[in-house]
């Protein structure tokens, strides 16, 4: 198993991992994760808040890893999460319909892309903006919207959005928590399941309305 993947859901094991190229691996796998359809098995949400908490204290832990200042983190991070978005965007677009025919292997499984043509189906072109917040589902959205033919334009404004609240916004938490409570990098697993759990309140929101607006249309 490649050591990326053996620190497995530890955000500060795989920053830790890429030693003095953190920043790059940072943003390498927020890109993989926002658009390649091997991104989801990263972890995401927790990578980005733990990069701003140590955007803020300015080192890794055993000062190997250096993470720049927060507002160069965020608008990398912001950057990365776009574009990789696009690329997911132009591969769906290019593959269309074919990509969902496409055999299991150890990296793809058709039911992930299922589930994010149901998500899309349920919540519209909002659903690019949601899918940041919801793991696997924010990898192979951007695909099923070009695979769809979701206008680009559309598409484009709802990524921009979407990657700023999910980028800036979960790096900016990192470092602000950080700065506020000063002993929370000695729990840092407690405050990334802290993290995660917050950034899932959209989503969960949008969910309870989508079945309301159901279940008074049914009736």
């Amino acid at each position: 198993m490649h050591p990326l993947f053996a620190v497995g859901l530890d955000p500060q094991g795989i920053l830790e991992w890429f030693g003095s190229l953190a920043f790059v691996g940072l943003l390498a796998i927020v890109f993989a994760e926002s658009g390649i359809m091997i991104g989801f098995v990263l972890p995401g949400d927790s990578l980005l808040f733990v990069a701003g908490l140590l955007a803020y204290t300015g080192t890794q832990p055993d000062s190997a890893a250096l993470i720049p200042n927060i507002a160069l983190v965020s608008l990398g991070c912001f950057i990365a999460a776009a574009a990789g978005d696009q690329v997911g965007y132009v591969f769906g677009s290019r593959v269309g319909s074919r990509i969902f025919d496409r055999p299991a292997s150890r990296l793809f499984k058709p039911a992930h892309l299922r589930r994010s043509e149901e998500f899309f189906d349920k919540h519209g072109p909002k659903t690019i903006i949601l899918a940041r917040f919801v793991p696997i589902v924010r990898t192979f959205a951007p695909i099923v919207a070009g695979a769809g033919k979701m206008h680009h334009r559309t598409f484009t404004a709802y990524n921009l959005v979407g990657a700023f609240l999910w980028a800036v916004g979960l790096t900016q938490a990192g470092y602000w928590l950080g700065h506020a409570f000063p002993k929370l990098g000695d729990n840092i697993e407690l405050a990334v399941v802290a993290i995660v759990a917050l950034s899932l309140v959209p989503v969960t929101i949008e969910i309870i309305r989508n079945r309301r607006r159901s279940r008074a249309s049914s009736n």
